[in-house]
């Protein structure tokens, strides 16, 4: 941010709402300062241009310390590696309709 003349967190929000996105001052300091557990495309895409930078710029990979491995989170319901065991579904006995 520095190299592109932004020393604050909120000399982003006029840059941002230029671009069709508003956000509070402190949402944008939290967009910096923290990691956010999930931002938009649209947002994404909008830092990318008013830092004039790519993703490689802003994102960086987690690895774990122990393996050296890139850590990759897989979506809900995804294969959790545990070979050919699926859960069943659970049928209730004894209950009149």
């Amino acid at each position: 941010m520095a190299d592109r003349g932004y020393f604050q967190t909120t000399d982003l929000i006029e840059p941002l709402d230029k671009r069709g996105i508003t956000l509070s001052s402190s949402q944008v300091y939290r967009l910096v300062v923290d990691r956010p557990e999930r931002l938009s495309l649209k947002i994404l895409m909008a830092l990318l241009d008013i830092l004039d930078c790519t993703m490689d710029d802003l994102i960086e990979p987690i690895t774990s310390a122990a393996t050296g491995k890139t850590r990759t989170r897989k979506a809900v319901g995804a294969e959790t590696g545990v070979g050919e065991l699926r859960p069943k579904r659970a049928r209730i006995h004894g209950v009149e309709r």
